[in-house]
């Protein structure tokens, strides 16, 4: 244990140390408690989203491989080649209980058949529908990683908090209780000894008081 000065004033700072321990506990508590139902509304929504991305993938795989068996291959190559242009994204950051976590900020992946850059004259329908469904399943492969990345920051700072509070709880508030409990018994012996040598002096003085009573 930590030396300590047994003093009234160590006392009273000790006992201030230990409520405001306590109260940052509990506040951590609170946070992580409030983080974790955010980390589950998250994750929830995304289970929902990683399930329509899967049935969206199978859905874009079986028109591209339906063009591929029926369309023309230049003609699909052509338009494959013509759609390949940069995505911007805006990415922007909002804080939950304090955690930083990204938004992003997007047009639509989705085009029309216009401005995807490629010719109507030489395309089929299912080409288009190929595009479609290709371009939907990037949509939520973006809104997918946004969540992705949220849950990961959460569960790091839930994972923080947590350590903070059994730092506090097993660690720091003991250990400040067993020094406060430690001046408390030292100031009580103090005490009982101070008091103990008072009544032997009041004794001495007493004896000395009637010895000079008898002599007179």
């Amino acid at each position: 244990m930590e030396q300590v000065n047994p003093t009234r004033m160590e006392l009273i700072k000790k006992r201030a140390q230990i409520k405001m321990a306590e109260q940052g506990r509990d506040l951590l508590r609170q946070k992580m408690d409030a983080l974790v139902r955010e980390f589950f509304h998250i994750a929830e929504s995304f289970s929902q989203s990683r399930e329509e991305l899967e049935t969206a993938a199978d859905a874009a795989q079986y028109s591209l491989l339906m063009a591929e068996g029926v369309d023309d291959s230049i003609a699909l190559k052509s338009a494959s080649f013509a759609t390949r242009k940069g995505l911007l994204l805006e990415i922007r950051g909002k804080n939950i209980m304090g955690v930083p976590v990204p938004v992003i900020e997007k047009k639509r992946v989705s085009k029309t058949v216009l401005e995807r850059g490629y010719g109507i004259v030489g395309t089929s329908g299912r080409i288009d529908e190929t595009a479609e469904k290709f371009e939907a399943e990037i949509d939520m492969l973006l809104e997918l990683a946004e969540k992705e990345t949220a849950m990961r920051r959460l569960g790091s700072e839930i994972q923080m908090s947590r350590r903070r509070v059994n730092a506090l709880e097993q660690v720091l508030i003991p250990d400040l209780k067993k020094q406060a409990k430690y001046i408390r018994i030292s100031i009580e012996e103090r005490e009982r000894e101070d008091l103990f040598r008072l009544k032997k002096v009041k004794k001495i003085l007493e004896r000395k008081k009637k010895s000079g009573e008898g002599l007179e």
